[in-house]
């Protein structure tokens, strides 16, 4: 976890894998959301809060494939994975994976 982190410092812009947490604050959500979808990556954003609404009016707001919420692990293999931007095309796992392999054909016929 690294804090005091400033918002132009290239770990708030790049996609990191690795166990990296840059913390920052922020005086309203509506920052925060900015701060998070500035980046040319959305494969999976993290948030911690203890209100639903918050929480879901966020998530819904983060440019990016994946969203935890009061957890650090969102894949599992029923779940689709995958992200947006620069971070993916598409999905892996669940139904949305599946999909990525189907041809859907309609065939209407006269009688």
């Amino acid at each position: 976890m690294l804090t005091g982190v400033p918002t132009q410092a290239r770990v708030f812009g790049e996609e990191i894998f690795g166990p990296v947490a840059p913390i920052t604050t922020f005086a309203a959500d509506d920052e925060a959301i900015r701060l998070a979808n500035d980046t040319e990556y959305g494969l999976v954003a993290y948030l911690f809060t203890e209100n639903l609404s918050r929480a879901l009016t966020t998530a819904e707001a983060l440019e990016t494939g994946m969203v935890g919420v009061n957890q650090g692990v969102v894949s599992n293999p029923a779940a689709p994975f995958g992200g947006v931007k620069a971070s993916g095309f598409g999905r892996e796992g669940g139904v949305e994976g599946i999909e990525e392999y189907l041809e859907t054909k309609y065939v209407g016929i006269a009688l």
